[in-house]
């Protein structure tokens, strides 16, 4: 009955596309839509975008940049460590933040970032000072830190906090890299409300948990399960509902996730990070389509230059995909190794018969169909 109640509404208000993802048959076109940002270490070029939001008030862009290394690997606070901002254009506009290793205001490597859609406050994951920092989007304040996340793993090169969404109570779900878990924070306080999961390869248990996000929706709560090469799927009480995904490299299968996030018809994209694409799948784990090849060149080594070499900016191609934000209609996924934000058109397709019946009958009819079930 639940269900059925959401359909009508769905399609009274929003029509023909709606039908489509509420009978769930949609297939999912993805397709190049245009670039921000190049590679390099100046004024609004990047290097490792892992984080990527759009301003609901501004529709300007802002890019977590990079982790500044001098040669001999030492920290160097003036490359990198920031928040670059672009216009919705993708013309440069300035950056938030400086580089620190001591915690409070400044990064040691900016990872993912999110908009408290009840303040509009910035929240950056602060990698490597294993805290989340808060800013005024609008001035480049820094207004505070919270929440503390695990250290180094043996074998596991990053560590601390990963992905981070809010849900629409005021609460932001940070996944813990280092400690298998996901942690839930009062936004406006920093204090920490609850624990989801634990070390392992059992559903509900995680190893790297990675990008997240909590479906306005349904309020579903999809994580990237990054070294059990799977996405996990947890009711909004954070027990487990279903997982889906494998090791390898063919449709479906996943090369260690990053980003997720999910649209307005609960359909599902990974930037499927070793494999250099985005991958879509439904609302029940069922592969739809993939964009994204990778470049002729490898990963830079540890200690290297952060860029493939040579670069391939060519639409399309990328060297691992990385942050992955969804707004309206276009997936904002970093090209982790060629310096660069690629934005992708997500356009739903409907059922054929089901867009047929909805213009030859009319909303009314299925508003009455709705009802009935």
């Amino acid at each position: 009955m639940k269900f059925a109640k959401h359909l009508s509404i769905a399609v009274a208000t929003s029509g023909f596309m709606v039908l489509g993802t509420a009978a769930e048959t949609l297939a999912v076109t993805l397709s190049f839509h245009s670039q921000i940002g190049e590679p390099g270490f100046g004024p609004g070029q990047l290097f490792v975008p892992q984080g990527i939001g759009v301003q609901d008030s501004t529709g300007n862009i802002f890019v977590s940049n990079g982790r500044g290394l001098n040669p001999d690997g030492s920290f160097n606070p003036n490359l990198g460590n920031r928040v670059e901002i672009f216009n919705p254009q993708g013309n440069y506009l300035g950056s938030i933040g400086t580089g620190s290793q001591e915690p409070g205001d400044g990064f040691d490597e900016p990872a993912d970032l999110k908009f408290d859609p009840a303040t509009g406050e910035l929240h950056v994951g602060d990698v490597f000072n294993s805290e989340i920092d808060v800013y005024n989007p609008n001035t480049g304040e820094y207004i505070r830190s919270y929440g503390s996340f695990g250290g180094p793993v043996e074998g596991r090169i990053f560590f601390g906090p990963g992905g981070m969404s809010f849900d629409n109570k005021g609460n932001i779900y940070i996944t813990d890299f280092s400690e298998d878990v996901i942690k839930v924070y009062d936004a406006s306080s920093g204090e920490l409300t609850r624990t989801i999961g634990s070390s392992g390869t059992a559903p509900g248990q995680f190893q790297g948990p990675a990008g997240i996000t909590v479906s306005p929706n349904t309020g579903r709560i999809y994580v990237n399960d990054q070294y059990n090469y799977r996405v996990q799927v947890l009711a909004p009480d954070g027990n487990f509902l279903f997982a889906f995904g494998e090791r390898g490299s063919e449709p479906g299968q996943l090369r260690e996730g990053i980003g997720i996030e999910v649209d307005e018809f609960e359909n599902i994209y990974v930037a499927d990070s070793q494999n250099s694409r985005v991958q879509a799948f439904d609302r029940n784990g069922n592969f739809l389509t993939s964009f994204g090849q990778p470049a002729d060149a490898p990963p830079p080594a540890l200690g290297a230059p952060p860029f493939g070499d040579p670069l391939d900016l060519t639409p399309g191609v990328f060297n691992w995909t990385a942050g992955l934000h969804y707004d309206d209609s276009k997936l904002y996924v970093g090209d982790f190794f060629q310096g660069r934000v690629q934005v992708i058109e997500a356009v739903p397709e409907p059922n054929t018969i089901l867009g047929v019946l909805l213009f030859g009958v009319g909303t009314r009819f299925f508003r009455k169909i709705s009802q009935e079930k």
